[in-house]
């Protein structure tokens, strides 16, 4: 494409904050430190976690840099960054999180296959764009389409980078019309995150955000946009990012029986505390992160010192209103909450939280009852080992 590359190694890649637990190197993928990860409701950029499948496209001419549009009534369009921009600008807070966050969990209790997350594949950002249903308008289909006139009923989004899973294609994913072309499923295609122009391991010059949606749906370094009959064929929708029952393993495995993953499932984790954490006798206090996804709010995150015996409710906070976003402008919908609690602890113990969203949707008690082989959507109640000792946490 003309003004952005796809590079075959990883000679180019961008500068990396030092702190970041880096999971893989190439292609690169890493998560911040637990403790960093929730010392803001707005994740800064350089603690957003990193998740790729090869090395990261570069910008040669902006000016140059356009999105193919097909599949519509009539022949194709291109889109340069001047049409994008000249569209309303809107603002959205949401939550992405990698289908695999802590997974490195799940694979204590039998192997599975992924990327070894801790519970930090997740980030809450404000994205910056133009929505996805002023776009498709601007090429020729109306908001709230379920089925355009020649049949298309998903929304194709194909990078530019090259993936070892797509034999050095292009990586790509869909989602329904009828959630692209609605304005209130705030659907982006963003330039901005946190009120500054993406860099490049967050998609610049352009990306796609799919709220409340595994991550996998946002595409970045968008290179075209199809409209297309079924959903995208690829492999991280067809054979990748499934949920599959504990019973299935890689010998008796059939992509063909499970949707590709959309939304994902109410979540929460402690941050402040690992299973390396010492305590003193007394007061502790606890702190992590709560989401659901589709919209869904979190309800309530009840948290247990004592192993899940007892529970008191956390006190949970999200940040309306933050700087980035104008006042009357979405914000929070699409985003996690932050909770807080405290309690008393005598000995060595297990500390337990477990979230619920609006819906009354709740976390499994086990990772064993979803355990999966590809070790994703570990929702299961987040526990960690304290033990006594000297030391300060």
């Amino acid at each position: 494409m003309p003004g952005l590359r796809a590079p075959s190694d990883y000679k180019e890649e961008p500068s990396r904050h030092p702190a970041l637990v880096i999971n893989s190197k190439e292609p690169f993928n890493a998560e911040p430190r637990r403790a960093d990860l929730v010392s803001s409701y707005v994740t800064p950029v350089e603690f957003f976690y990193k998740r790729n499948h090869g090395p990261i496209p570069i910008v040669q001419d902006l000016h140059k840099y356009s999105v193919l549009f097909t599949g519509l009534k009539g022949s194709s369009k291109e889109l340069f960054m001047k049409d994008i921009w000249k569209l309303p600008k809107y603002t959205v807070a949401a939550t992405l999180q990698c289908a695999g966050n802590r997974r490195t969990a799940m694979s204590k209790t039998r192997k599975v296959k992924g990327v070894g997350w801790d519970v930090a594949a997740i980030g809450n950002a404000v994205w910056g764009g133009a929505k996805l249903a002023d776009v498709l308008e601007l090429v020729g289909i109306p908001k709230c389409s379920h089925v355009t006139s020649n049949g298309g009923k998903h929304v194709e989004f194909v990078s530019i980078d090259k993936c070892k899973e797509e034999n050095g294609g292009p990586y790509k994913a869909s989602i329904p019309l009828s959630q692209a072309t609605n304005p209130e499923a705030d659907v982006l295609l963003a330039y901005e995150m946190n009120g500054e122009t993406l860099n490049r391991d967050h998609g610049y010059p352009l990306r796609v955000i799919v709220p409340g949606v595994i991550g996998a749906r946002s595409v970045k370094w968008l290179d075209s946009i199809n409209i297309i009959a079924e959903e995208c064929q690829g492999f991280f929708m067809q054979r990748d990012y499934k949920m599959f029952p504990p019973s299935v393993d890689w010998d008796n495995i059939d992509w063909s029986t499970r949707r590709p993953q959309m939304d994902f499932p109410v979540q929460c984790a402690i941050c402040s505390l690992d299973d390396k954490s010492v305590a003193k006798p007394g007061k502790i206090t606890i702190k992590g992160y709560a989401v659901s996804g589709g919209g869904r709010g979190i309800e309530r995150v009840d948290v247990s010192i004592d192993g899940g015996k007892t529970w008191v409710e956390a006190i949970k906070s999200q940040k309306a209103g933050n700087p980035y976003i104008p006042d009357g402008e979405n914000s929070d919908k699409w985003s996690w909450v932050l909770f807080e609690a405290e309690g008393d602890i005598h000995g060595s113990t297990e500390i337990v939280a477990k979230a619920v969203d609006t819906a009354a949707n709740v976390q499994p008690e086990n990772v064993e009852v979803i355990w999966n082989l590809r070790g994703i959507l570990n929702t299961s109640w987040h526990r960690v080992q304290v033990r006594m000792g000297h030391s300060n946490l």
